[in-house]
């Protein structure tokens, strides 16, 4: 059996839909560096 066929509007809302999953995806990633970076900054600091 051959899987359905999208159509057009389809595709752009499942591509929409797959990009605003990345972006949050990337936005937790982001969080996650940023709380890492900062953690390393601060044991820099106190070996100071």
């Amino acid at each position: 059996m051959r899987p359905k066929t999208l159509n057009f509007e389809q595709l752009v809302k499942k591509n929409k839909q797959e990009l605003l999953e990345d972006e949050h995806s990337i936005s937790r990633i982001e969080k996650k560096l940023e709380s890492k970076q900062i953690e390393l900054v601060e044991k820099n600091e106190i070996r100071k």
